[in-house]
């Protein structure tokens, strides 16, 4: 969500399943395994189930039930990817479908930050269900992204969330934390075993659009070795980034062109304070490619990311708007609320001793934190946010892995514009046939809901009305868009 940086075999496989106890006290709750053959009879909601296997020496997952938590009409999970040993630790929560669990396909959400949880997207976008005003207990989500998906919401790296080390271990990269987020969904996919083969898709928001990429790539060629590990691939078909922030160099002009050109809403700045920020640009730009990305000057990266923030950002985050929504005021202030108050109410419900029970949070973990600072300043310190992601993208639409790029119109931090414009000028062999193709509108319910324009694995949309939450701020257009995607329907 920062906007400002802004998962040898023995005998060719072994899954061992050896029942552990849990690390805080669970809560106890009826049995909803339905008959002794069903593939996730085993798992507990009093204790946790490890999965181990031979490929992944550094790695174990442990798993229980929270089935009736929620969404009461789904079966759901908690548990932990344990890592090195189990020194680290990372968190996920996972939700049937609503629909056809047996045959819909897995979708795994990553929020951003760096350090965000993805309890964000899971309470206040997508996910099964919200929290109430008072912060005590949930409720229900009817536009709900599990309505035609399994998802799974992944706190990671390390230190995001319920994630945590016990020696206070960090990743600080990008293609670190794809290494523990790629061996997650290979044991996740050994437990529950009537998801291998089954469509796969990743989603995220923000700083996503910079994890999303790697972690694809990771998984392509961590394919390759599948079978030498007597593991099967993983069927990767999509990533879908949502406001996201994947190219620095396109993001930072953008974020001036919607507060001074009317891009969105009329121009917002004074125009003293636009005409100096149209002026700082090109020097911000330089400084920060000679420094961060041509050479790493420690101390040059750090002045010309200082010259930046205070040219081109700073004015902006002055003015009260919300930088998530610049059609609103900020409620609160951005480093305590996010501008949205109901985040002190997510935190407020998941630091509830009762919450913690239920889901099986590990003792080591003080408390919960929707947004770490620490993971940020790791991120920042190695310059991740400037690493050329586009590359990435480019790579995998060259191997038929589909990319959906869509923003909502209001969000500044990671704008719509910015957005398009990556995508506009991505060196891939489609480039010259994307770019002829027309936009045009796409519809819900016979309303007009944005702008889209694709070619072959490559399409870009945007959400009329929507900011940098855009399935909090317009939960049917978000919803309708997602199921066409994983239906692949044109929008």
């Amino acid at each position: 969500m920062r906007t400002l940086a802004l998962l040898l075999p023995i005998a060719l496989v072994r899954a061992a399943l050896t029942p552990l106890p849990s690390r805080a006290p669970a809560a106890g709750g009826p049995s909803s395994c339905p008959a002794p053959g069903d593939p996730l009879c085993p798992l507990s909601t009093q204790e946790y189930i490890t999965v181990a296997h031979d490929g992944f020496r550094e790695h174990a997952l442990r798993i229980r039930e929270t089935t009736g938590w929620c969404d009461p009409d789904v079966r759901s999970w908690t548990g932990y990817l344990d890592i090195n040993g189990g020194s680290k630790h990372l968190f996920f929560y996972f939700f049937e479908s609503r629909c056809a669990p047996s045959t819909d396909p897995l979708l795994m959400y990553v929020d951003g930050g760096p350090g965000c949880s993805g309890a964000l997207g899971l309470f206040m976008e997508l996910g099964p269900c919200s929290v109430n005003v008072q912060g005590t207990d949930t409720v229900p989500r009817s536009a709900a992204w599990n309505e035609r998906v399994n998802v799974i919401f992944l706190d990671q790296p390390v230190g995001a969330g319920w994630s945590h080390a016990d020696y206070e271990q960090v990743v600080d990269t990008t293609e670190a934390a794809a290494v523990d987020v790629v061996a997650f969904v290979r044991l996740f996919l050994e437990r529950f075993q009537q998801y291998k083969g089954r469509e796969f898709h990743m989603t995220g928001k923000s700083y996503a659009g910079r994890y999303l990429p790697v972690f694809a790539g990771e998984i392509l060629d961590q394919n390759k070795r599948a079978a030498a590990q007597g593991m099967q691939e993983i069927n990767l078909k999509s990533i879908m980034i949502g406001n996201g922030h994947t190219d620095y160099f396109t993001m930072l002009p953008s974020r001036f062109e919607l507060v001074c050109t009317g891009a969105s809403v009329p121009p917002i700045l004074d125009v003293s304070q636009c005409v100096r920020m149209k002026r700082a640009l090109p020097r911000c730009l330089q400084m920060t490619r000679a420094s961060c990305v041509d050479r790493f000057d420690e101390l040059g990266c750090k002045a010309a990311k200082g010259f930046c923030s205070e040219q081109l950002e700073d004015p902006f985050v002055a003015s009260g708007r919300n930088i998530y929504d610049i059609s609103k005021e900020c409620e609160g202030s951005i480093g305590e609320t996010l501008c949205y108050p109901i985040t002190t109410k997510i935190t407020d419900y998941l630091n509830l001793p009762s919450t913690r029970n239920l889901l099986g949070v590990d003792d080591g973990v003080s408390s919960f934190e929707l947004c770490a600072n620490k993971v940020w300043k790791a991120f920042n310190g190695r310059m991740d946010i400037h690493a050329p992601n586009t590359y990435y993208v480019a790579n995998l639409l060259e191997r038929g892995i589909s990319i959906l790029n869509f923003a909502g119109t209001y969000d500044w931090a990671c704008n719509w514009i910015g957005n398009m414009r990556w995508v506009e000028e991505m060196e891939w062999s489609g480039r010259e046939a994307y770019n002829a193709q027309p936009a045009r509108q796409w519809f819900v319910d016979g309303q007009p809901a944005g702008i889209t324009k694709s070619w072959k694995g490559m399409t870009f949309a945007t959400i009329d009305g929507a900011g940098h939450l855009a399935p909090h701020d317009k939960p049917v257009q978000a919803l309708a868009l997602a199921n066409r995607w994983l239906a692949k329907r044109a929008l």
